[in-house]
């Protein structure tokens, strides 16, 4: 390519990025370019947890197999705590002119605001996995429907299936998840009223901020000091395996029991070697499909009710896998 060809390229690329514009569904719509099949923003927390990688996958499974149906992008950030970034991809997805944004925020409050300017932009928003917090949704004056689990019931599965293999007395702690985050809250709430039903004393509980390596040191330092733990209870997979790092490297490895949140393959093979007592399946494949399926049906009927939608969550044991 000679140099009056590269000129003339550089110039007509820098015309065409002038010229871009953001759109709206509604642009599309009046401008006879819309296609009559609608586009889906999925945005979702890190896919380096293995969970949110599932439900991209289950996600990208059900686009291929109603690929007439609909379109579908699917975002994630780098990890847990990129709030700006998740922010971004929201307000990037409603400039590209998407129909609808089904996301797992990665805090419950921050993401209202920009899924507030979303919805006045004319696009359909489902929130999936972490509970949007319901004082800010009434402070911004929006409602976003729930679709996902109940988390506090089923970490109190999770915890009385620990609860009957220990006395009461006996003395356990908790890894938590982010705090600011609902379903870190619920699952919290559903651990604690499983001990507490049990009579089994809670003596630390932290926040791992769902992550393993944090989990690792901050368990490590939980049964230094407070040696006559026996059980930890993670809520996640992630910090879960951790925690059994933790016990390995404490050489209570088999004696101290571990429990977690979201049935990733790594734990179904802990416990299947007694690594891990129990997880939580809140049917991750499934559960960003659950989201599309009720965003594409607001998209597709205005009227369609907007309410929240209870998404199953199964206790997973040795026997049941």
């Amino acid at each position: 390519m000679n140099v009056r060809h590269s000129i003339l390229l550089l110039a007509l690329l820098l015309s065409a990025g002038c010229n871009s514009s953001s759109t709206t569904p509604e642009d599309r719509q009046a401008s006879g370019t819309d296609n009559d099949k609608p586009r889906v923003a999925l945005i979702m927390k890190s896919l380096a947890n293995e969970f949110f990688s599932t439900m991209a996958d289950g996600a990208t499974a059900h686009q291929a197999e109603n690929s007439d149906d609909y379109d579908l992008v699917v975002n994630g950030i780098k990890d847990e705590r990129d709030l700006s970034r998740q922010v971004s991809l929201v307000e990037e997805m409603v400039a590209s002119g998407v129909d609808a944004i089904v996301i797992a925020p990665a805090d419950s409050k921050a993401l209202v605001p920009a899924l507030r300017r979303a919805s006045q932009a004319g696009v359909v928003v489902i929130n999936i996995d972490n509970r949007l917090d319901a004082e800010v949704l009434t402070q911004e004056k929006i409602s976003i429907p729930f679709v996902g689990p109940d988390n506090m019931a089923g970490a109190k599965k999770v915890g009385d299936h620990l609860a009957a293999k220990l006395n009461k007395g006996d003395k356990v702690a908790i890894l938590e998840g982010i705090r600011t985050s609902f379903n870190a809250q619920q699952r919290l709430k559903g651990f604690q009223a499983a001990m507490q039903d049990a009579g089994i004393e809670i003596v630390d509980s932290q926040t791992a901020e769902w992550e393993m390596s944090k989990a690792n040191t901050i368990a490590s330092s939980m049964l230094s000091e407070h040696p006559e733990i026996k059980a930890i209870l993670a809520a996640n997979d992630s910090m879960a395996l951790g925690a059994i790092a933790a016990a390995k490297s404490a050489g209570r490895e088999g004696e101290v029991m571990i429990v977690g949140f979201d049935n990733i393959t790594a734990i179904q093979e802990a416990i299947k070697q007694d690594k891990v007592l129990a997880t939580a399946d809140q049917h991750g494949d499934q559960l960003a499909v659950f989201g599309i399926e009720a965003a594409l049906k607001q998209v597709t009927e205005k009227s369609a009710a907007t309410d929240d939608v209870e998404t199953p969550v199964d206790l997973v044991t040795k026997e049941s896998l």
